[in-house]
């Protein structure tokens, strides 16, 4: 049995669909990169109002399209950058975990 937070369902979210097939989850529309590369405006007009949109290409690669304000804002947070670096640091010390079953995670950190 798996333990895990209440609420953390990343994993079950994370999926994977046809290149033809665009889907709609809570707040992200996965689409294939040929829908996307036909309707453009579209999903730029979309992640403007803030919707979430990720570009499948091929079987096993995605791309979220995030606007540029947003990610500046994400690459130049000092509290970001502060807490990579200090990871960094214990990694070099040694100071981390190996993942064995990523559909089990928790025996591994906890």
């Amino acid at each position: 049995m798996s333990r895990e937070p209440a609420g953390n369902n990343s994993i079950k979210n994370a999926i994977f669909v046809p290149n033809w097939y665009t889907k709609s989850f809570k707040n992200m529309l996965v689409v294939s990169s040929r829908e996307f590369r036909d309707n453009q405006k579209k999903y730029f007009d979309l992640i403007d109002q803030d919707e979430k949109v990720i570009v499948q290409r091929g079987k096993n690669k995605a791309y979220i399209l995030t606007p540029v304000n947003d990610a500046l804002k994400l690459s130049v947070n000092p509290k970001l950058i502060e807490m990579v670096e200090s990871a960094e640091k214990a990694i070099k010390k040694g100071k981390f975990a190996t993942i064995k079953d990523p559909m089990d995670i928790w025996p591994d950190i906890l």
